[in-house]
């Protein structure tokens, strides 16, 4: 038999590996399994198996959708319109960004603001969440919008923070997109705004499904962001918030707390776990090409 060339990793290598799973899915396994529980049995032993009953998880979900107090079902509506509407808008903008700055790389000005975005990827959001905060607000006053505690305030919010990442990942897929494809189109008698929906957004549809369920998984998990534009106490929630506003009103209530917990991940797992490889085809022929 050939051998391949490829080291097999050494024993250790694998104890680590599996200690390192066990380390990130324990907290996912203490939430399935004690969503399947009551709460008298969780706070006897919150990682036994005891009481776990297929029963009682239904009987768990009932209790946490039915809640007036959580309100699952306009949670699930606003993170999804948010998550929809901004992954939407990410595509189109940031892959005519990356058209736009891939086909002047040469020029300083394009040059200038690609920098501009791969700067904007390093600073910690924690540095700029105050000033954001005031900044939309004395925006929203100048334009006559609400912009705090609103949906297309939190929408222009991520489109501006994750815009970078997306900016980034597109312009190193469309530099190996070959440019006689556009002197083709503009030949015929293709628009700049022709050749791009038509031509260059068609190519970009690997690279883009994987920027899209990135940029996806990380809006709908968000919890920080949200919860300074829209606030807890607001009407607008989106599910992260609206599961911790649930945790402050059932403080002592462990099976529905874990149980609303699994139904705000569990959207996001499943896309993944369908996804999963679509993301690395789209990150590989990004890595070849770009």
């Amino acid at each position: 038999m050939k051998d391949s060339g490829l080291k097999k990793p050494h024993i250790w290598q694998q104890i680590l590996a599996v200690a390192l799973s066990v380390y990130i899915l324990f907290p996912f396994y203490l939430v399935v399994l004690n969503s399947f529980r009551k709460q008298t049995d969780i706070v006897a032993n919150p990682v036994g198996w005891g009481g776990a009953s297929f029963k009682q998880l239904l009987a768990n979900l009932s209790n946490v959708v039915n809640n007036s107090n959580f309100r699952y079902w306009y949670a699930f509506g606003t993170s999804a319109i948010i998550t929809i509407v901004s992954l939407i808008l990410l595509a189109v903008f940031g892959g005519m960004a990356a058209w736009v700055i891939s086909r002047n790389n040469k020029k300083k000005w394009a040059y200038a603001i690609y920098m501009v975005f791969i700067a904007s990827m390093i600073i910690p959001f924690q540095v700029v969440m105050l000033p954001l905060i005031s900044t939309f607000r004395d925006v929203g006053k100048f334009v006559g919008i609400q912009m705090l505690q609103s949906i297309p305030g939190i929408v222009f919010a991520y489109c501006g923070f994750g815009g970078a990442m997306t900016v980034f990942i597109l312009t190193g897929f469309i530099k190996g997109i070959p440019y006689d494809l556009e002197e083709a189109a503009s030949i015929d008698g293709c628009s700049p705004e022709g050749t791009f929906f038509r031509v260059i957004l068609p190519l970009l549809k690997p690279v883009i499904t994987t920027v899209t369920i990135l940029n996806g998984m990380w809006i709908w998990n968000d919890y920080l962001l949200p919860s300074l534009m829209l606030g807890q106490n607001g009407k607008v929630k989106t599910l992260p918030v609206a599961v911790q506003a649930f945790v402050g009103s059932y403080v002592k209530q462990w099976d529905l707390i874990l149980t609303s917990s699994l139904l705000a991940i569990l959207p996001m797992i499943i896309l993944f776990l369908f996804a999963q490889k679509q993301i690395m085809e789209g990150m590989v022929e990004g890595a070849v090409k770009g």
